[in-house]
């Protein structure tokens, strides 16, 4: 069955056609995201476009060199891109690249808030500044190059050990993905929201709160000073929290896995209709 669209036929096999490749643009997309492999496509663009616009004033030079370039460029992709292809290739392998196990990953989850919840207790109990940033959507590669790389599987026992003060690991920010520790001594964005960040905290708060800024991160801050542990989300800093109980919980209604997953799995229509703002319940605003 056909649509004659003025001197175009479209068919149904074409509807397919448009639509798969669509989606197999958006999950290589979403395998990119956070990653330096961003700015490499970005910058892939960029020649493309001199490419074009060199044909199209006739600069015979500019545009073999850049041909010449863009075919040097095409060579070494799979050797610039091998991290993001072997982790494709390993999801589509596991089936995870199209479909979600969303009980396995309220699972981790659960796990990941309790590992860091217990952790940041007893970080304030014994007074050790300490930075744990809990990964959300957004992906955070780019911090995660900025220290040192571990891919460790999380534990109390590797926060505990990473945040010591005799640690070279300690100054900095520790980054978590579901139930592994990608890196340690990360340095994050500082915040000049002097509305958000009470002037008289230090740097640590000012980085918890300067990275949620810019990303959907969670983190949880340790002062070394008060004892306590506090909780960045979306740019807002929550009230000192010395208790490990209403720690978890306020990590668990900031990760709100289920919704989270859900989301990333609806595919590009959902993920636009939730940008769509709207008003929050009581209940999903972080407590202050």
């Amino acid at each position: 069955m056909s649509w004659p669209i003025g001197s175009i036929s479209f068919n149904v096999s074409d509807a397919i056609d448009i639509l798969a490749t669509a989606l197999l643009v958006y999950y290589l997309l979403l395998l990119i995201r956070g990653t330096r492999a961003v700015q490499i496509m970005l910058g892939l663009f960029a020649l493309v476009v001199i490419l074009a616009g060199s044909n199209l004033l006739h600069l015979l030079v500019l545009a073999t060199l850049m041909q010449y370039l863009l075919l040097g460029t095409a060579v070494t992709l799979p050797i610039i891109f091998q991290p993001e292809l072997r982790r494709g290739l390993e999801q589509l392998g596991r089936g995870r690249l199209f479909v979600r196990d969303k009980v396995a990953e309220d699972q981790i989850a659960a796990e990941q808030i309790r590992i860091v919840a217990h952790a940041g207790a007893v970080l304030a109990r014994e007074r050790i500044g300490a930075l744990i940033v809990i990964e959300q959507q957004t992906g955070l590669r780019e911090y995660v190059e900025s220290g040192t790389a571990l891919d460790a599987r999380l534990s109390i026992d590797l926060l505990l050990t990473i945040f010591t003060k005799s640690s070279p690991l300690h100054d900095g920010a520790a980054i978590v993905r579901d139930l592994i520790v990608e890196g340690a001594a990360c340095f994050l964005p500082l915040s000049d929201n002097a509305i958000a960040v009470d002037r008289h905290v230090g740097t640590r708060h000012r980085a918890a709160v300067g990275l949620t800024e810019q990303t959907d991160a969670i983190v949880v801050v340790v002062s070394e000073e008060h004892g306590s542990a506090s909780v960045a989300r979306a740019g807002r800093l929550s009230v000192p929290i010395d208790d490990e109980e209403r720690l978890r919980r306020v990590l668990a209604a900031c990760v709100r896995p289920s919704r989270r997953r859900s989301q990333a799995e609806g595919g590009l229509l959902a993920n636009l209709l939730t940008r769509i703002p709207r008003a929050q319940s009581p209940q999903e605003q972080l407590r202050t």
